[in-house]
């Protein structure tokens, strides 16, 4: 597949990528819903060129009023709808409604596997696209979405901008902090790492510094 340079490296590594083990510490921090009842849902991981400076992507903070991760930073996605195709369609529609993402703006690559999320009895599969013609994006609805945030990878992994996050369960999982966002942690921050990693932009960090969530 065509596109910058750091494209189709990433495409070829999450054709055979695995879930990391922080995944899995992720999904541990909750209170288990049955696997095998698991609903399914999709995020769209969607990068954007920005030439010398490398891929930035797109991110959404939920509304602070909302019932569920009031105020956290995610990706855009849901719950697939019966008319889906597939986890790219679920994720495609989703961006659209939820940050009126143009679907023919977007360049599927790969998807990931599914990730199993307890606390939502969820199975969420990150689809990972090109932003092949960027364009303005805003909250379609304020009771949902409150921002979108274009976040540069060389931010996010920078070691000044990364910790671990202790969850009330003891066990810990990666977070990130950059200027103008909310703190990323839980399963978003998850999948963050695990791009860093299938892209080769990670560089080590201080995996003993600690964040802590607010109001928790």
């Amino acid at each position: 597949m065509s596109g910058p340079a750091w494209w189709p490296p990433l495409v070829a590594a999450a054709g055979g990528a695995e879930p990391p083990t922080v995944m899995r510490v992720i999904a541990d921090h909750f209170h288990p819903h049955a696997e095998e009842h698991a609903r399914s849902a999709s995020v769209l991981v969607l990068l954007k060129d920005t030439g010398d400076a490398g891929p930035s992507v797109l991110l959404q903070q939920r509304a602070a009023t909302l019932r569920h991760h009031p105020g956290e930073v995610a990706f855009p996605g849901g719950a697939a709808d019966p008319g889906d195709a597939d986890a790219a369609a679920t994720a495609l529609r989703e961006a659209a409604e939820e940050l009126a993402v143009d679907p023919a703006s977007v360049a599927v690559g790969a998807t990931l596997p599914p990730l199993w999320i307890p606390v939502s009895g969820f199975a969420v599969t990150p689809v990972l696209a090109l932003w092949r013609r960027p364009h303005t994006v805003a909250p379609q609805a304020a009771s949902e979405v409150a921002a979108a945030h274009q976040v540069p990878l060389a931010l996010l992994a920078d070691p000044a901008a990364r910790g671990t996050v202790r969850y009330p369960s003891g066990r810990g999982g990666p977070g990130f902090r950059v200027a103008g966002v909310p703190l990323i942690w839980g399963f978003t921050a998850g999948v963050l790492s695990w791009l860093l990693e299938l892209g080769g932009w990670s560089v080590p960090w201080d995996s003993d510094r600690t964040m802590e969530l607010e109001g928790r």
